[in-house]
């Protein structure tokens, strides 16, 4: 089977993760979370940079920093991971889905100001996939409104929005580092932000807000949402080879449009949508309407093939433990319903070799005669 993903850790992790555990430093406290914070904030262009345990957990922390609560109303896509909704629910804020664009499968920022009303106190943006969000819409709207932007920017490390690297629009910003993504710790994340206010507050409540006199003395409730030094080697190590795992990204993609250009029942992904080159986080595709099945059974008949693949995320929207809290009522998003039943992404991690492509893209290129 061709997995969907195998990161690659063929750098200094093992030389890294050694120096953990000759130094007996294992924990939250070791010197590998301080050097991924600064490292990895210099290399997005932000002031702090904050480690948790997840990038879900990243999420949490962002919302909650950003004093988000009961009667609050988040903006977000319809088309995105669960964990976004999660924060804003956890929070007692209610979350308030815009459905994505047809092509780039992001946010559509032209639906965002009707979904605008008193109790709105945020937007979170999330970048899916390979291109990020059309963001100066969406800046706009945020200063009009006074509205806090949060950017989740998990599957864009290394990305762009006009020359500018994502993660740097937001009032707070947050990555994931889990093994699909361009710089893994296995489990892990990051909020990012320029406020240092912000940011002490970020690291004392993913440090269950430990009292400064007294520290067994807790004025407010956090989480333990620490990184471990051992994950944090890891990232370190990762750190170094970002540029190349960047230019392996865009390779990958290169590779599949050039074997799936022009198929007359496939939507590719964009490569180029003006303001930014697709990174190629994984490599989706849409099936058109013209193939009699939907993305499961492309699925299953990908694996009786020997290929591994996976579905689009389904829509906040149609989650069920959403609905069955009364939300979402009437809500209808139709780009998102549609690429969610007809979208699945190939074999597109950083150790997919080109071989592996080429049997991936013949793979379902067979599936569809």
């Amino acid at each position: 089977m061709i997995p969907v993903n195998r990161p690659l850790l063929d750098g200094n992790e093992k030389r890294y993760l050694a120096e953990c555990v000759d130094t007996g430093w294992i924990s939250s406290e070791g010197p590998f979370v301080r050097r991924l914070e600064s490292g990895f904030a210099a290399f997005i262009g932000r002031k702090h940079g904050v480690a948790v345990c997840n990038g879900s957990a990243a999420l949490d922390l962002a919302v909650a920093a950003l004093r988000i609560g009961p009667g609050d109303e988040v903006i977000l896509p319809s088309l995105t991971i669960i964990s976004c909704a999660a924060a804003i629910v956890r929070a007692g804020a209610k979350p308030v889905v815009v459905d994505c664009e047809a092509r780039t499968w992001n946010m559509d920022p032209s639906l965002i100001a009707s979904k605008i009303t008193p109790r709105t106190k945020a937007i979170m943006v999330v970048h899916i996939f390979g291109l990020p969000v059309d963001m100066d819409p969406v800046l706009a709207l945020a200063k009009q409104h006074g509205l806090w932007i949060i950017e989740d920017a998990a599957e864009q490390i290394g990305q762009t929005y006009k020359s500018r690297s994502v993660g740097t629009f937001g009032d707070a910003a947050t990555f994931s580092f889990y093994p699909n993504k361009h710089i893994t710790t296995g489990e892990g994340g990051m909020v990012m932000m320029d406020d240092g206010h912000l940011a002490s507050r970020c690291r004392d409540l993913r440090n269950l807000c430990f009292g400064n006199e007294r520290r067994f003395i807790h004025e407010e409730l956090g989480w333990n949402f620490r990184m471990s030094n051992v994950q944090a080697a890891l990232g370190v190590a990762q750190l170094e080879r970002v540029g190349g795992f960047l230019e392996r990204k865009r390779q990958l993609g290169g590779w599949y449009n050039a074997l799936l250009a022009g198929h007359p029942m496939l939507e590719l992904p964009v490569d180029n949508a003006g303001y930014a080159r697709n990174i190629y986080w994984v490599y989706g595709v849409v099936l058109k309407e013209s193939v009699k099945f939907d993305a499961r059974e492309a699925i299953a008949r990908l694996r009786s093939r020997g290929v591994d693949s996976r579905h689009f995320f389904w829509p906040l929207h149609e989650q069920p433990v959403l609905r069955r809290m009364g939300l979402f009522d009437g809500e209808h998003c139709p780009h998102a319903e549609r690429v969610a039943r007809r979208g699945l992404y190939l074999p597109s991690g950083l150790g997919t070799t080109q071989d592996e492509v080429g049997e991936s893209a013949e793979a379902l290129k067979a599936i569809l005669v």
